[in-house]
């Protein structure tokens, strides 16, 4: 199982801001604890990251890459803006079959394990949904402008329950099988100074060493 997760926003583009916080930072810290729960918890799951630091990634790149790599899943994390409070989900507006059934499955998730209002399950023209190959989903995670949705978001255990209710959707949609992983650690696979991917499982690490050897320059293997 190929997931690619996607921090929206990053450099200049901040996303929405309120309340001393930026959504960018918020976007990345998130998608990194649905990567690192995956790779060390879960059997057979690859993860990737369209960036894993501040930086800008246009939209249509972000779908490049999903597609380029034969990612199975698309998931797009953000926080929302604007006015209200809670969760909202996003797929696009045409519907895809396999994009609603596991919207159904990890929507519910993500509000059980964060205990917010359900803003429910919409559909729209988002770029990155509307870009990638796969089954795809853009999630709205509470209000940066709101005060009391700013304060929980400023706190990290928070961000590590929002991740865990995305995991646990995917978990339920996907079938994953809890395992062994890495044992509890994640490695990241950096390719000529580029994270190319993070796993916990070995097998997963050698899968791409092997993809990449006779092309790169440097191949290193990080524990975070």
């Amino acid at each position: 199982m190929k997931i690619m997760i996607d921090p929206g926003h990053g450099g200049h583009d901040p996303g929405a801001v309120g309340n001393g916080l930026q959504e960018k930072t918020l976007n990345l810290t998130i998608a990194r604890h649905i990567r690192d729960i995956l790779v060390a918890e879960y059997q057979g799951v690859e993860v990737r990251m369209t960036r894993d630091s501040d930086v800008f990634i246009g939209l249509s790149q972000r779908a490049a890459l999903a597609n380029s790599w034969g990612a199975n899943y698309f998931m797009s994390i953000h926080i929302n803006a604007g006015g209200g409070t809670g969760f909202e989900s996003y797929i696009y507006n045409t519907r895809p079959a396999s994009s609603v059934r596991a919207q159904d499955l990890i929507h519910p998730q993500i509000v059980q394990a964060m205990g917010v209002t359900d803003r429910g399950k919409k559909s729209a023209n988002f770029a990155v949904l509307r870009e990638t190959n796969m089954p795809a989903i853009l999630t709205e995670n509470l209000f940066i402008d709101r005060a009391a949705d700013a304060t929980r978001l400023a706190n990290a255990t928070f961000l590590r329950t929002i991740a865990r209710g995305h995991v646990n959707g995917l978990e339920r949609a996907f079938n994953l099988r809890k395992g062994s992983g890495g044992g509890g650690n994640v490695y990241r696979v950096i390719v000529d100074g580029t994270q190319v991917g993070a796993y916990g499982d070995h097998q997963n690490i050698l899968n791409e060493i092997r993809r990449n050897v006779g092309t790169a320059r440097n191949i290193l293997v990080q524990r975070t």
